[in-house]
């Protein structure tokens, strides 16, 4: 256990391990110190100097964002000369800082906002005129605007530090210095500089994509996890039932702060308008809109009378109720093999300052529940082909969130029954008996298991279209009438109701929105 000290802040007692910063120390009872450079994961320069405090028998104030406290030390964050420094620390920084909040993108989340809205001065007494640098391109997705920066840095250390690929540095001095890049093509080819928007605490560092395109209270923020088999936290920024942007959620066990620009720009296909939005029964004489209870009554009429193996494909972006759900149909039905393609990339390839992360080979967020459930993976790693022995098969065919883009138009034209659980049709599902449309994980709420084995929940963001349902409400159902398992009305209720030994015992409290470890050995992806 680590050696402990107390100091009192703020006339609140309170015990912190030993090597615990005042600025940290004083998270725990309650009291948010205003800081610029710091950021926890990163070195602290200790340069803003907004988060100075009165230290009892110091001579001068300490910052603390690098001053550790000491057992019986007083520290006074609200104190008239705490107060007064940072009042006069911001009142600098107001100097040369422009009145952008209108038409800033950080209007609304900026740290430079808050605190002078609450310690600043009422009037600025500045006459001079501005300091004016202009906009720069950063390459990537990151636009700089230099007459806002507060120079705190976490942007070049991020990059020296955590990506460990300098690409920023500062330049000139005093007033005069700005931020630029070393060389043309700036922070284009790297791979988590979208970071660096994250950690600017003011407006200086803004996102490309997200630019002018949504006001910050505008927008609803819901947990999620990210497309890959890393499994980022993430939150899911909404307005007007679209994904607006992703930013990162603290995961200390997954992905720290940080996330990466592949997972970052991942989110148009969630805001696709081209849904299927009611169940449709095809037959010779065309294609019928049907109810949900008419339409799964259908499906299972017609099972009845079709005979045959099961060939089955899944997708490893369902969760893992959804998969759970499709196998124990796959089972009342007679059983059968479940395969699933995903993309992977060459290979892995790790944030050097935080290597526990990493932009995944497999690019998929639930090839290791699927692998936990002995689905199989087929097919190269652009996900296409593999199929070839289900696209001609003459029993009956079970496709689960795989558009079957690459396939031809005869696919599944043999089966006697061939059921399409999706979000999106194409040539080859035209010839399916049944299309089902289901939510996706933005609609939703599930879980997914990561490449070491860790359970994580998402939560529902949109609305889903029309009368898409969750995969593992429908095909539960469906299960359930042929006797594999019971019919569930919450995602809650089905995690539990999954039937596989690798998930047994945990519940949706258990995995919180931190996530838990599955009770299984898992290899790791690619290896």
């Amino acid at each position: 256990m680590a050696d402990m000290v107390n100091v009192t802040i703020d006339g609140n007692e309170v015990s912190v391990p030993k090597g615990t910063t005042i600025l940290e120390a004083a998270k725990r009872v309650g009291t948010e110190v205003p800081h610029y450079c710091y950021h926890p994961g990163m070195s602290s320069p200790a340069m803003c100097r907004l988060c100075l405090v009165e230290v009892e028998g110091a001579p001068k104030p300490m910052p603390g964002c690098v001053t550790t406290v000491m057992d019986g030390q007083v520290v006074h964050t609200q104190s008239d000369q705490a107060l007064k420094n940072r009042r006069g620390v911001l009142e600098f920084y107001l100097v040369n800082h422009p009145l952008d909040c209108p038409i800033c993108d950080m209007s609304g989340e900026c740290n430079l906002q808050d605190y002078v809205h609450a310690e600043g001065r009422e009037q600025g007494r500045g006459v001079e005129p501005k300091r004016v640098f202009g906009r720069d391109d950063f390459g990537g997705d990151v636009l700089f605007y230099g007459d806002r920066c507060v120079m705190c840095t976490r942007c070049v250390r991020f990059m020296s530090e955590v990506e460990q690929d300098h690409r920023l540095t500062v330049v000139e001095r005093g007033n005069r210095s700005v931020i630029d890049t070393f060389f043309e093509e700036g922070l284009e080819g790297t791979h988590w500089h979208g970071n660096i928007v994250d950690i600017c605490p003011v407006g200086a560092l803004v996102s490309k994509d997200f630019l002018h395109k949504a006001r910050a209270w505008d927008l609803a923020h819901t947990p999620s996890i990210c497309d890959c088999s890393q499994g980022c936290n993430i939150s899911l920024h909404t307005r007007d039932n679209l994904v607006q942007r992703i930013k990162p959620r603290e995961n200390l066990d997954v992905n720290a702060w940080w996330i990466s620009d592949l997972c970052r720009m991942d989110y148009e296909w969630m805001n696709r308008g081209d849904r299927i939005e009611a169940p449709l029964h095809r037959s010779d004489g065309g294609s019928k809109v049907l109810g949900w209870k008419d339409a799964l009554q259908s499906i299972l009429k017609a099972a009845e009378r079709s005979e045959g193996q099961v060939k089955a494909v899944a997708s490893a972006r369902a969760s893992n109720e959804d998969l759970a759900a499709f196998k124990r149909l796959v089972k009342g039905l007679g059983g059968g093999e479940i395969v699933y393609r995903s993309p992977r990339i060459e290979k892995d390839i790790p944030l050097k300052g935080f290597p526990q992360l990493a932009v995944r080979r497999d690019r998929a967020p639930n090839t290791t529940g699927a692998n936990v459930m002995g689905m199989t993976r087929v097919g190269d790693d652009s996900a296409t082909g593999g199929l070839e022995d289900i696209a001609g098969h003459d029993g009956i065919v079970l496709v689960l969130g795989d558009a079957l883009e690459d396939q031809p138009a005869s696919f599944g034209a043999n089966a006697k029954l061939y059921v399409y659980v999706g979000q999106h049709e194409s040539p080859a599902t035209e010839t399916a008996h049944f299309v089902l449309p289901a939510t996706t994980k933005a609609e939703s709420e599930g879980t997914f298991t990561n490449y070491e084995g860790r359970v994580q929940r998402f939560w529902r963001a949109l609305d889903p279209p029309g009368m898409a349902r969750p995969p593992w409400l429908v095909l539960g159902t469906l299960a359930a009438e042929l006797g594999c398992g019971e019919a569930v009305r919450s995602a809650a209720d089905s995690f539990v109701a999954m039937g596989v030994d690798a998930f047994a015992g945990i519940t949706y409290e258990d995995i919180g929105d931190r996530g838990t470890v599955i009770n299984e050995v898992v290899h790791m992806t690619g290896a």
